[in-house]
């Protein structure tokens, strides 16, 4: 399987690099930067034999089978759909989009072309919470509520890396994303209610800085989420799953019980690191041609609700 991965300079193109080194039968054959990027030193110490700025050329080389896209969200929906017219099967970054009708695009372009596209919702994929969905499924645990908080401190524009980002990020469309189809995956369909409230917008960037979004589920459950690029103080986003039969506490790869003791996940995944465990969904499913979990149409309810939360705000 020969990869291309976009964006490889950013804090998830390298994550993707890296899980990428530990899957047997699959090579990168091409990375792509953007402007400030040095490309060609990532492609250097990688190994890599193709380096470039633009995501075209990368494209139209024959050695490229699939591309994994970690580039900035405002372009995730029209380089999507240029790999699939290309012939390249693609996983993107979440969200898909950052707009409902775009997102609908994608979905269209893939059925077009019937090549594997995939959405990087990596929670699904996280040993913590695949082994949260595997008790909601057996029926041992009945998620009454998920509370969530995702702190960033976004004044300075800062990415995971701690770096200077060149694009703009976005509370809604791209961190409630996560949780939303989260939320919908382990309750097994689309929130029956959604609602959102979102404070003051910075006056540089443009964007909401501190957001609020309520959910509940068909089976009644409901979700909490916070949300802040204001917070001062370590990155990330925490997760309480409050069922009928015990609390616990998803803290990305990690999962401990109500009283902060750790919960055993050695036999959950092949991997303890959910960006590989994405990516080698990717890879299986196109071997195997079939629909990979958290497919652009998979993922396109998570967008629908977005929307809903979207107009409630405006």
């Amino acid at each position: 399987m020969r990869i291309c991965v976009a964006g490889a300079a950013g804090a998830f193109g390298s994550k993707h690099l890296d899980a990428l080194a530990r899957i047997d039968g699959v090579e990168v054959t091409s990375v792509v930067g953007g402007a400030p990027d040095d490309i060609d030193k990532v492609a250097r110490d990688r190994g890599v034999g193709h380096a470039t700025k633009d995501l075209a050329e990368s494209l139209a080389r024959d050695d490229v089978d699939a591309v994994i896209l970690a580039t900035p969200t405002q372009v995730h929906a029209e380089q999507t759909i240029a790999c699939l017219k290309a012939g390249k099967h693609v996983l993107c970054e979440i969200p898909i989009a950052d707009s409902l009708a775009d997102a609908r695009r994608v979905v269209d372009v893939q059925k077009e072309t019937d090549l594997v596209a995939m959405v990087d919702h990596v929670r699904r994929f996280n040993p913590s919470h695949q082994w949260m969905h595997k008790k909601i499924e057996a029926g041992e645990l009945t998620l009454q509520q998920l509370d969530v908080q995702t702190y960033f401190f976004r004044r300075s524009n800062l990415n995971a890396k701690g770096e200077p980002r060149t694009w703009t990020d976005h509370l809604l469309w791209h961190h409630a994303c996560h949780t939303v189809d989260l939320f919908q995956y382990q309750t097994g369909g689309a929130a029956a209610e959604a609602f959102g409230l979102q404070g003051p917008k910075h006056p540089e960037l443009g964007i909401a800085m501190d957001m609020s979004i309520g959910m509940k589920a068909q089976n009644g459950a409901i979700c909490t989420l916070s949300l802040s690029f204001n917070n001062d103080g370590p990155f990330g986003t925490y997760f309480r799953y409050i069922c009928d039969n015990g609390t616990y506490l998803a803290r990305y790869d990690d999962l401990f019980d109500g009283y902060d003791k750790p919960i055993d996940l050695s036999g959950v995944a092949v991997s303890s690191d959910g960006v590989e465990l994405v990516d080698r969904e990717f890879i299986a499913a196109i071997k195997e041609g079939r629909e990979p979990n958290s497919s652009v149409v998979q993922a396109l309810p998570t967008m629908e609700t977005l929307d809903r939360i979207e107009r409630c705000m405006s």
